[in-house]
């Protein structure tokens, strides 16, 4: 998405839908002065229903659900329901797709604040939190990203012990990404205590001899909303799958490691440390789970339809 289009595009923010490029925050908001904030971002993608092209969100309600518990984690009362929040999704969803016809997905990305107030550390007594929408174009990853796959380097997690949070003070995961970039990878992979934790935006997970394992879906990870979508797969595809701690010795002997994330959909990592994952290439549990994921949204996006037929809604 260019510059240009971004201002162009339509954003929510406390009642009103307004043009990006006018959309302001007072500088004592909570999540500018200390990152007082958590966000969201749901996976759109545009199906033809009865000939009509529509777009629809991707397990919308998992998503939902984890904003709730960040919300409630860092004390903030959530602004809306699911019913009001589902209303300003379609209806972000609506203005991106008269606005960019072009396009074959978006990412739906809600940030709320604790609001404005006086700066200081300790909550406020009274304040109403900032909620913003938005929809951002996305392109999944291409053929060929799937076909040789993709490059990472590892480093220490640094960040704090409360990575269940998706909070808006991200800076711990902005130098791990610009880490990677630097070294010509697309993730950084972070070990803590000599054990896999995650990506800087991604759920990491490990093959070996046909099983697929995870890190434990504790307070050191985001538990991606692709996780346990991935526990559904693998058992529908006959891979035996287990949570538990992963030394750092069985991420860098793996047959496959493999990326997971709302916008990566799922990615085979076959580079580590310039060096070659398993034989080098994807492998067999990859592309079990790929086939599952395409499957998964086929089927859900499908039960729209099947909705809105129910429902009487064209």
């Amino acid at each position: 998405m260019t510059l240009h289009s971004i201002k162009d595009s339509t954003v929510y923010l406390n009642g009103e839908w307004l043009p990006l490029s006018e959309a302001r925050i007072s500088v004592l908001d909570r999540g500018f002065i200390f990152g007082d904030g958590v966000y969201e971002v749901i996976p759109v993608y545009r199906i033809s229903e009865r000939g009509v092209n529509v777009w629809r969100p991707f397990r919308i309600e998992h998503h939902l659900a984890r904003l709730a518990r960040s919300l409630a984690k860092i004390r903030i009362n959530d602004p809306f329901n699911e019913v009001g929040w589902r209303a300003l999704i379609e209806k972000a969803i609506t203005l991106h797709a008269q606005q960019h016809a072009d396009d074959a997905n978006c990412l739906i990305y809600i940030q709320v604040t604790r609001g404005v107030a006086a700066r200081a550390q300790v909550f406020p007594a009274h304040s109403t939190p900032t909620v913003m929408v938005m929809a951002n174009s996305f392109t999944p990853p291409s053929a060929l990203k799937r076909e040789q796959g993709v490059a990472a380097v590892t480093a220490l997690d640094e960040r704090w012990l409360h990575c269940d949070i998706k909070s808006i003070s991200l800076l711990g995961n902005v130098l791990m990404a610009q880490y990677a970039a630097e070294r010509d990878a697309l993730e950084t992979i972070q070990l803590r205590n000599g054990e896999l934790t995650e990506g800087s935006s991604s759920n990491i997970w490990v093959v070996k001899a046909g099983r697929l394992y995870a890190p434990p879906a504790n307070h050191l990870i985001l538990e991606g909303i692709r996780y346990r979508l991935f526990e559904e797969l693998a058992a529908e595809a006959g891979i035996t799958f287990e949570a538990r701690p992963i030394p750092e010795a069985e991420l860098r002997s793996a047959d496959e490691i493999l990326m997971s994330s709302a916008s990566k959909e799922i990615l085979p990592i076959t580079r580590l440390d310039d060096r070659p994952v398993g034989a080098g290439r994807p492998g067999p549990v990859f592309a079990a789970l790929y086939a599952g994921y395409q499957r998964a949204k086929e089927k859900q996006l499908a039960a729209y339809e099947s909705a809105n037929k129910l429902d009487g809604k064209h």
